[in-house]
């Protein structure tokens, strides 16, 4: 958690992010068959769940170095971790369904990767839940932590592996017969999607930063009042 005293990779996300939004909307993009302007979404939407996997895996790293060594801190970080991976997704699933609404012409429709999202977001739910639901401390963050471990092992086969093994699907690049395909991205709208992800993941890892900070702070002032 050093790294997260050095200020200059926050400077930075700030940067990446308004280029992202000034860029996204500015530069153009190739007019393909059904989604036309609205793959200007892929800016946000895509690299959001980037974030939100990025925050997810490092929530499944610091439940493994909690019961690895039962440090109070590394309960903390996995847990505001799925927080801050819980607020992408559904950033993400927003953005998403306004990109369906546009280009199928559905928020929602029956799809192997927009299902697996769902689970997805329904078992980090269930994780928060769990927490909130035991009282004693230690007991708490171990059951949680093995929890999230087989979260995170639930979210690559939900996300990455079904929707590859699925017959169909609508999303470019999943499922054994995709219904729509998508060229690969040109060089211009490669110039805005790569350091679009690095911006959001970097915004990511500021929001547990401060999260996690927040957290620390409170259980101190909580102890010191002997609540």
């Amino acid at each position: 958690m050093d790294l997260f005293k050095v200020s200059f990779w926050k400077y930075l996300g700030i940067l990446l992010i308004l280029y992202t939004i000034l860029a996204g909307f500015l530069i153009p993009v190739p007019d393909l068959p059904i989604i036309h302007e609205s793959i200007r979404n892929l800016f946000f939407h895509v690299c959001m769940w980037f974030g939100m996997i990025f925050m997810f895996g490092t929530s499944m790293v610091y439940s493994i170095k909690y019961l690895s060594g039962f440090n109070e801190k590394h309960d903390i970080v996995a847990s505001e971790a799925s927080k801050t991976g819980i607020m992408f997704g559904i950033l993400g699933l927003v953005t998403g369904m306004t990109w369906a609404k546009n280009t199928w012409g559905a928020y929602w429709v029956n799809d192997p990767l927009l299902n697996g999202a769902a689970v997805t977001m329904l078992v980090y739910s269930a994780y928060m839940v769990l927490r909130n639901s035991l009282d004693e401390e230690h007991k708490r963050a171990k059951v949680s932590a093995v929890y999230n471990i087989f979260a995170f092992v639930i979210l690559i086969l939900f996300l990455f592996i079904l929707p590859k093994m699925a017959d169909a699907s609508l999303h470019p690049g999943k499922g054994k017969d995709a219904t729509m395909t998508v060229k690969e991205l040109d060089n211009t709208m490669r110039l805005v999607f790569y350091p679009a992800v690095v911006g959001w993941i970097i915004l990511g890892f500021w929001f547990l930063n401060l999260r996690v900070r927040m957290k620390v702070l409170e259980n101190h002032i909580n102890s010191l009042s002997g609540n």
